[in-house]
């Protein structure tokens, strides 16, 4: 069974929306505006995407990388490896960055099924909730950053349910006061 990953920039009070500038949203950029860049916080990015051997992603976000990611020479890895879009709306794939079209949560569990590596998956804060709801995330890769934002797009859902226990596999504290925090989900 593969493992389905969460690969978030978030804010200490959990707002995960546009991180890098996306338009629509007022903090948008906060990843990078009055936060002092420490090269030593993404390297384990890249470590993420050796490690990782396929994509899924919500539509939106789809739609917001395709467009951008592959030509960006950092993210060579990712624009290598198989995407898996959720959407129920999306008709076809971009086809500067081909993906597969998956219609349901249930084709997420089927494809954790599947031969191969962990699953990676990038943005996508409504997939997320959506994937944790049905238990399906396996591990959380957080890069917690020193800011409140209020209002924005959430990591972690809001919907009454079991809890779920968490247990911390890696962490680091950068110069800037990013945290690096890893969790596995206990099963």
């Amino acid at each position: 069974m593969r493992d389905l990953i969460v690969s978030a920039f978030m804010s200490l009070d959990g707002v995960v929306e546009a991180p890098g500038g996306e338009p629509g949203y007022r903090n948008a950029g906060w990843t990078f505006r009055d936060i002092e860049l420490d090269p030593a916080v993404y390297e384990g990015k890249g470590q993420e995407q050796e490690e990782t051997s396929a994509l899924v992603m919500g539509r939106t976000s789809y739609e917001a990388f395709a467009p951008v990611w592959p030509s960006m020479e950092e993210f060579a890895g990712y624009n290598a490896m198989p995407r898996y879009v959720v959407s129920t709306t999306l008709e076809q794939d971009d086809p500067r960055w081909p993906a597969t079209i998956l219609r349901s949560l249930g084709d997420v569990a089927e494809l954790k099924q599947t031969d191969g590596g962990p699953i990676a998956i990038p943005g996508s804060a409504t997939l997320i909730r959506n994937l944790a709801d049905a238990g399906l995330i396996d591990r959380y890769n957080l890069l917690v950053f020193p800011v409140l934002l209020g209002a924005g797009k959430r990591l972690f859902s809001g919907a009454d349910r079991d809890k779920t226990m968490l247990r911390l596999v890696e962490q680091q504290t950068y110069s800037n006061g990013i945290q690096k925090q890893v969790y596995d989900v206990v099963r």
